[in-house]
């Protein structure tokens, strides 16, 4: 057999083969690709001006993480319910583990909050909910897991970029390649920084002349300090607060595009969830129910729209204000968790929002995504139903919709 014949023969398997198992994954970089690609990589190094020997040595030294894709492209169909994620997350030992290291860094944090303005107990949160106290900083090699990001056409300018900050955070900070280890996605250290937030924030909270976010507490705090007073902190202010909703409270008044004055709050009958009047203060609030009219209520002020400049999940910054009230002394939550362990699948709330356009609502395109659109209509469907118009979808929503309630509890 010559060698186009063979060729051909192989190339006839592996199209049988791939028939067999469905259709091709969505395209991204292999090992061959990534050759090619670090060649570009290192030209781009080059032309930012970085030192030959990173762009020679270390960019060229970087191997490809097929893990790293695997990860990117994992998109679990079922996702955990608000009370599932909070469970988790805000749990004793983080409580307990939290408030040992608030004491035991007393005079740091103290420091830190006099000069950045955000209060240890939140940065103790930060530090819990990202890498457990510093107990998993991530183990897949960082600059491996940006360059292989960077050569994947998906979001690879993005990476790009993370990259070639990662590289000059080699030069300036005088890390060592090898040792640079964290997420799949390249954040580092005990806050999980990305390169981008490292270079422009990260301080030396230690005084040795470095900011070294793996090996220095008191650098990954400081840090998280500054990092959190340019994205706008309001020194003096709280993330938000646990409160009471009146019997009848009109939904439709909740959602982060609904803040209103702390008194209007008050006069629609919002109380502190022990049942005390709301503060008097000229802040406005929005309130948020993510669990519907069965689970607890929040209203959130300006800072909390600062911890979403961190992590743009509402869940995330709920726990972590909570996590630091546990920390400084609070109780668990006072309207307690539904026991509902999974959030409507993609597909349950792709299913809703098309039976919601049939029945003359309007929930934005049908892509699966349970936004602010898709909410209000299913609001205006609830009320319509005679349901309590939460806008949250529990079972008796999805039944009332026609669609499967698989794991929504009621």
């Amino acid at each position: 057999m010559n060698l186009l014949a063979f060729l051909i023969g192989i190339w006839e398997v592996a199209r049988v083969l791939a028939a067999a198992h469905g259709p091709a994954p969505e395209f991204g970089p292999n090992q061959a690709s990534f050759a090619a690609c670090l060649a570009g990589l290192q030209q781009t190094a080059r032309e930012r001006d970085l030192p030959e020997a990173l762009a020679a040595d270390v960019l060229g030294a970087l191997e490809f993480q097929p893990r790293v894709i695997e990860l990117d492209r994992a998109q679990p169909e079922f996702r955990q319910s608000f009370s599932a994620y909070y469970r988790a997350r805000v749990t004793d030992f983080r409580v307990r583990r939290g408030r040992e290291l608030f004491a035991r860094h007393r005079e740091l944090l103290q420091r830190l909050t006099g000069r950045f303005g955000v209060p240890g107990h939140y940065l103790v949160a930060f530090w819990g909910l990202e890498t457990n106290f510093g107990g998993y900083l991530g183990g897949l090699p960082t600059l491996d897991s940006l360059a292989t990001l960077a050569c994947d056409p998906r979001r690879g300018e993005f990476f790009t970029e993370e990259l070639m900050t990662a590289l000059k955070l080699v030069q300036r900070e005088a890390l060592a390649p090898d040792e640079m280890r964290g997420s799949w996605a390249g954040a580092m250290g005990h806050t999980q920084f990305m390169p981008s937030a490292y270079f422009e924030h990260a301080v030396d909270g230690d005084g040795d002349g470095r900011a070294d976010l793996w090996n220095s507490t008191a650098d990954a705090l400081a840090s998280a300090a500054n990092y959190l007073a340019a994205l706008g902190w309001r020194r003096g202010e709280r993330w938000g607060r646990e409160v009471r909703l009146p019997d009848g409270f009109p939904y439709g008044e909740s959602g982060m595009d609904k803040a209103r004055p702390l008194a209007e709050w008050a006069d629609l009958g919002v109380m502190r969830a022990d049942g005390g009047a709301l503060p008097v203060a000229n802040m406005e609030a929005a309130l948020l129910v993510p669990m519907g009219h069965r689970g607890p209520a929040f209203l959130v002020y300006a800072n909390f729209e600062v911890i979403m400049r961190w992590n743009r999940s509402q869940a995330y910054a709920i726990v972590v204000g909570r996590l630091a009230d546990r920390i400084a002394g609070a109780g668990p939550l006072a309207a307690g968790l539904p026991d509902v362990e999974t959030a409507p699948s993609r597909t349950q709330v792709e299913t809703m929002q098309k039976r919601l356009e049939r029945l003359g609502y309007d929930p934005g395109e049908a892509d699966g995504v349970f936004g602010p659109t898709t909410r209000a209509a299913l609001r205006d469907f609830q009320r319509a139903s005679g349901l309590i118009a939460d806008g949250y979808p529990d079972r008796s929503t999805l039944e009332a919709l026609g669609v499967q309630p698989a794991g929504t509890g009621r």
